[in-house]
C-alpha cells in the first residue's frame, strides 16, 4: 500500500531522474525537502529556475555563459592563440581547476557516437572550423576524453582541420589519463600532466 502523497511521490520521481540518484536516495532527498525551512527550499527552487533562465551557450566557444561571451572568452589576458577543444562544459571546469592552461576553449557539446545517434553535424564542429578560419589561432589542443567516442572525435577533427588554409599546430592531450576515463573524474595533477605532455597529431 502506497501511503505517500501525490506531490511527495512526484518529487521523488523527479529526484530519481537525476544522474546517480536511485529511488532510495530520491526518497531521502524528498523527505529532506519536507523537513527543511521554507526559505531554504524556495531558495533552491529559485536557484534552479534562475540557472535555467539565465545560462546560455557562449557565442564564441559554446561554454556556459550568462552573457554574450563567457568569462573566459571575455578575458583579454587569456591566450586566444591556443584553443582547447573539449566535449562538455564540465571539462572546461576540470581543466580550469588544474590551473595549467591559460588559453581559450571550444565546447563541442558532445562526442561523435554513431551508436548513440550523435553525428558530426550534431556537434559544434562547423562553428569551430569557421572560428579557426577567422581567428589568429596557432594551436588547437584536442582534449576530448580518452574513450572510444572521444578518440574517434579527435581523429575526425584532425582530418577536418586539414581544410584550414594556413598552418595550425594540432596536438592531442597525453595518454597519462586512464583509457576510457573522463576529464571530470580525474585529478587536477593528471590533467595538468596530460596537457603538458600533449603531442602533435600525425
Amino acid at each position: 500500500m502506497d501511503v505517500t502523497s501525490g506531490s511527495l511521490r512526484s518529487l521523488v520521481e523527479e529526484f530519481s531522474k537525476l544522474p546517480g540518484i536511485g529511488h532510495k536516495t530520491a526518497e531521502r532527498l524528498a523527505y529532506h525537502v519536507l523537513r527543511s525551512p521554507p526559505d531554504e527550499v524556495l531558495g533552491l527552487a529559485d536557484a534552479i529556475r534562475h540557472v535555467k533562465e539565465s545560462i546560455r551557450p557562449c557565442r564564441r566557444c559554446f561554454h556556459f555563459s550568462e552573457g554574450d561571451l563567457c568569462t573566459i572568452c571575455a578575458d583579454e589576458t587569456r591566450d586566444a592563440g591556443q584553443v582547447c577543444v573539449v566535449e562538455h562544459s564540465k571539462d572546461v571546469y576540470a581543466i580550469e581547476q588544474s590551473g595549467s592552461f591559460r588559453g581559450v576553449y571550444h565546447v563541442l557539446l558532445g562526442a561523435f557516437s554513431p551508436l548513440d545517434g550523435t553525428a558530426p553535424e550534431d556537434l559544434t564542429i562547423s562553428a569551430l572550423l569557421k572560428r579557426l578560419r577567422n581567428d589568429d589561432v596557432r594551436e588547437v589542443i584536442l582534449a576530448t576524453n580518452p574513450s572510444f567516442e572521444g578518440e574517434g572525435t579527435a581523429l575526425f577533427l584532425r582530418e577536418k582541420l586539414k581544410s584550414i588554409p594556413r598552418e595550425i599546430s594540432v596536438t592531442r592531450i597525453a595518454r597519462g589519463m586512464p583509457s576510457g576515463s573522463h576529464l571530470e573524474h580525474v585529478g587536477r595533477n593528471i590533467i595538468s600532466d596530460a596537457l603538458e605532455g600533449r603531442r602533435e597529431m600525425e
